[in-house]
């Protein structure tokens, strides 16, 4: 091969010049958000067993949930949980082959994102 048939290899990838199409981002959500619910699962198992083991426990609990960085932390999960199960339903859609083609596509990450910001503030509302 001659010289001016050869690419050189990028030496960075700039990352932050990637432009995705809404598909993509809701692709990567999904996971960001399933990653995100996996690792706070201790936490979320904690704040159950705190909640159930006594009286003083369950009152330790409300006392912890008053606090507006707990509830703020708890609408995260309720938005990523809301979120991972509505793109879950996507991607289920995806994998028997309905809405494969682009403008499908393209219009149903745009309900995920706003189906799922839509129960997030409407269950977040009455939770908060």
């Amino acid at each position: 091969m001659s010289e001016t048939t050869v690419r050189k290899k990028p030496v960075h990838l700039a990352v932050w010049q990637i432009r995705l199409p809404l598909p993509g981002i809701v692709s990567i959500l999904h996971r960001v958000s399933g990653a995100g619910l996996f690792l706070l699962l201790p936490f979320l198992i904690c704040l159950l067993d705190k909640s159930l083991f006594s009286q003083d426990s369950f009152a330790d609990f409300r006392e912890i949930m008053t606090c507006p960085l707990a509830k703020l932390v708890l609408l995260g999960l309720l938005w990523a949980y809301l979120y991972h199960f509505c793109a879950g339903i996507r991607f289920l859609f995806l994998d028997i082959g309905k809405g494969l083609d682009l403008p499908c596509a393209r219009k149903s990450a745009w309900a995920v994102v706003f189906v799922s910001s839509a129960l997030t503030i409407a269950i977040g509302g009455v939770l908060w």
